[in-house]
């Protein structure tokens, strides 16, 4: 009886031994599978207009004596906030931010500099509006300066009106949305061509919100534009079943 016990539980120790054998083998084979994903880009676009803008006027006066060249620069300041006044701008849009003082006799080329043209006044004069619009039909009229004597600076680079879009954390939770939703149908296309299903998702990069010009115009910055595209891309890698 005894023996009989003892081949019994002999069995038994053999097969659980067989089983946790195989059992181990399967989870060794499971481990070695490689883990399937898919990797893809979710995009979002919204066409949107200015809300904001700025133009810096920068205009100069010259004159034998610092003096001279201070009046004349004073003829200047109003002759510009006459004209910005009359455009519909209040005087609390418009700001002063430099003065630049040169004189030329102090500098390299001082023999060659004309008597009458010893002092040179920069002034940096900015109007700031909501009026977008105004903004531009204003700049589009400063030839009405030129006929009243104001000089501008030559620093094409700063030259005209600047356009800002300021409302983009309205935008983000929609846009945001519809990327992920257009990300998860492309994965979802993947995984129908691999036959396979889209599962849970790894990991996820929302993307950096751009704005940028409507239309990209050669040699012409993107904030010089008033019409403006707002873009986001997220990138999010789901496991594939």
């Amino acid at each position: 009886m005894q023996s009989l016990s003892r081949i019994v539980a002999a069995l038994l120790i053999a097969v659980g031994l067989a089983l946790a054998g195989w059992l181990g083998g399967q989870a060794l084979i499971e481990s070695r599978q490689p883990i399937r994903t898919v990797t893809v880009k979710g995009l979002s676009e919204r066409n949107v207009t200015a809300d904001l803008a700025y133009w810096p006027i920068k205009f100069v006066a010259t004159g034998p004596t610092l003096e001279d060249a201070r009046a004349q620069l004073e003829t200047s300041d109003a002759a510009v906030r006459d004209f910005l006044t009359g455009a519909g701008f209040p005087q609390d849009s418009m700001q002063v931010q430099n003065i630049l003082v040169e004189d030329r006799l102090a500098g390299y080329n001082a023999s060659n500099t004309p008597d009458m043209a010893r002092f040179v006044l920069t002034e940096e004069f900015m109007v700031t509006s909501n009026d977008v619009e105004a903004i531009a039909a204003a700049s589009r009229d400063i030839g009405d300066l030129l006929r009243a004597g104001v000089v501008f600076s030559s620093d094409a680079y700063n030259a005209g009106p600047s356009y800002v879009f300021t409302a983009l954390t309205d935008l983000k939770t929609d846009m945001l949305a519809e990327a992920t939703q257009r990300a998860r149908e492309a994965a979802q296309q993947f995984a129908d061509d691999a036959g396979a299903q889209v599962g849970t998702i790894q990991t996820a990069n929302q993307g950096v919100f751009e704005i940028l010009a409507a239309v990209e115009i050669p040699d012409q910055r993107s904030e010089k534009q008033m019409d403006k595209k707002v873009r986001v891309v997220t990138t999010i890698t789901y496991f594939l079943e």
